[in-house]
């Protein structure tokens, strides 16, 4: 057998505590590790570096990017809502960068829950910064930091590669967001969403392999999402 494909996992930089210390780390949670490495491909943390996002790019094979802090609306050209949360506008810039690289190299990605956005406003897409329901209350984020009770279904377009990675059209998913897609990105298409009209997949309209999802397939150990990337990174380096 040939060696595995790598897979670039963008991390996070957040305030930690371990052992005896207490200080900014470079964070990615287990799940995403995990589901990489269930794939048999290599998962490699990727720290926020502005000076070399591209250069990157020439040492992985995927890349996946994983939830967290809300994108800085200032991106998109929108005024900051008060509902819009903690920002990271260095985090953005990073991860968009590596984005527009990625797919100027033919690079599969993922996106998940944060990650959709990302790949969204990157390709000039808005987001709705709020999504609640008349009561006030979130209907994707029901408890915060948990996704108990989250899960709902979600229809995937029939024929496409949401579908296709997923393994079936109608998909039962968790989910942990209170912002939402609102102008599509250019050269994406919707293919999927929930009961309530909430995107909740996009792909590239070109059928490259891009693919984001508003939902968290880590959280299913059962989940073939992170597969089909694994597959798309080995077809690809493969050809190279």
């Amino acid at each position: 057998m040939g060696p595995e494909p790598v897979i670039g996992i963008c991390a996070v930089r957040e305030r930690a505590r371990w052992s005896f210390w207490d200080q900014p780390a470079h964070l990615v949670a287990d799940s995403y590790v995990a589901s990489v490495q269930r794939t048999g491909a290599i998962a490699v943390l990727l720290p926020v570096d502005a000076r070399a996002p591209l250069q990157v790019l020439d040492r992985i094979d995927a890349l996946l990017l994983i939830g967290g802090a809300d994108v800085d609306p200032a991106i998109y050209g929108a005024d900051l809502d008060p509902a819009t949360e903690a920002t990271y506008p260095e985090r953005d810039e990073f991860e968009i960068a590596l984005l527009r690289g990625a797919l100027a190299r033919s690079i599969p990605v993922l996106g998940i829950c944060r990650g959709v956005h990302v790949i969204n406003v990157a390709l000039g897409g808005t987001l709705v910064q709020d999504l609640i329901d008349a009561d006030g209350s979130h209907p994707h984020r029901k408890s915060l930091g948990s996704l108990q009770g989250s899960e709902h279904e979600v229809l995937l377009e029939s024929g496409s590669l949401a579908a296709d990675a997923a393994g079936e059209e109608r998909h039962v998913v968790c989910c942990h967001h209170h912002q939402a897609i609102d102008r599509l990105g250019d050269g994406l298409m919707v293919s999927g969403r929930a009961a309530d009209g909430a995107v909740e997949a996009v792909e590239a309209a070109d059928g490259r392999w891009l693919l984001g999802v508003q939902w968290h397939p880590e959280a299913n150990e059962r989940s073939r999402l992170f597969t089909g990337l694994h597959d798309a990174a080995t077809r690809i380096w493969r050809a190279v």
